[in-house]
């Protein structure tokens, strides 16, 4: 469809034509517009509440500080509240690469129906909110009623039930199964689609099915390893819902400390801050993985 038949009769601007048919950046204008209108200036102003004193909701006029931000390093609760996202996000993030790998060359070694189901199966759970799927291990891991400790209680396996909820181990079981097919996703793109020609070469040259795979076929999904690795790791260290329904209310993280200073505890100095440090080590930690992604990628190209 023309630009003409879009405004019959009328000329569009210069503008208009350039993000119609033009090359570049201009087509993603009103893509970059929306994200800045709607997501970095909000962001941009919660941020600003660290350097500023409010008062009764107000902004105490000339009262920018870096006090807020000095008190929150220097708090040690912080420092252990970030490890604990960090570490709960690694593990988990660890965690979906192990189970996803299986399921994406599963994926594309199936054809028809079977393929299809696999692909169902991977997105049938984003079709749930992730808060249903939280409560749903909440019965599934919950006390001497949950399912898992009922079972083992009637099998005599154990005597006494488990104590799984309200523990480390409850919010890494929950950020695995919810974050699994972000995951699976990335790889179900690139091993589906990956040159098999080069594993049948493998073949050729006398190499076994275990060799072939660990150095053609794992190799040729690095892309797709670091980028879910990435995305996964980004979701889980700033996950809010996860922790505090499985973690419990004495279970806290440093997105749910941000929670509860800033709608609870009616503090936002001290939530902008902490949402500041929240957001720029998870940039840190996600330009790190993308940058050991590139390396490896180069490098396994170059032994290529």
């Amino acid at each position: 469809m023309t630009a003409a038949a879009i405004s019959p009769g009328r000329r569009p601007g210069r503008l208009v034509r350039r993000m119609l048919h033009g090359g570049g950046f201009w087509p993603a204008l009103p893509a970059v517009l929306f994200l800045i209108v709607f997501l970095v200036l909000p962001m941009l102003t919660l941020l600003a509440f660290g350097f500023v004193t409010i008062d009764r909701g107000r902004i105490v006029g000339d009262s920018f500080t870096l006090q807020p931000l000095w008190a929150a390093l220097n708090d040690t609760l912080v420092w252990r509240l970030t490890w604990r996202s960090f570490y709960v996000a690694v593990i988990s993030t660890v965690m979906t690469l192990l189970l996803a790998y299986p399921v994406a060359y599963l994926y594309s070694q199936t054809k028809g129906i079977w393929r299809t189901l696999i692909l169902v199966a991977v997105i049938s759970p984003l079709l749930t909110s992730a808060l249903v799927r939280a409560y749903a291990w909440l019965v599934i891991l919950g006390g001497r009623r949950g399912i898992v400790n009922h079972t083992l209680i009637q099998l005599g396996v154990i005597d006494e039930p488990l104590r799984i909820l309200n523990t480390d181990y409850a919010v890494i079981i929950g950020m695995t199964q919810i974050h699994l097919p972000f995951m699976i996703l990335p790889l179900l793109a690139v091993l589906a689609e990956r040159d098999r020609r080069l594993e049948e070469a493998s073949f050729n040259l006398g190499a076994s099915r275990a060799e072939t795979f660990f150095k053609v076929v794992v190799p040729m999904s690095v892309p797709a390893i670091f980028a879910g690795l990435a995305l996964v790791f980004a979701i889980s260290y700033t996950n809010f819902i996860v922790p505090q329904l499985l973690g419990g209310g004495n279970y806290a993280t440093l997105a749910v400390q941000v929670y509860e200073q800033t709608v609870v505890v009616l503090d936002w100095t001290r939530g902008a801050v902490l949402a500041a440090i929240l957001l720029s080590s998870s940039f840190a930690f996600v330009f790190l993985i993308v940058w050991v992604g590139s390396r490896i990628n180069r490098w396994s190209e170059a032994r290529a």
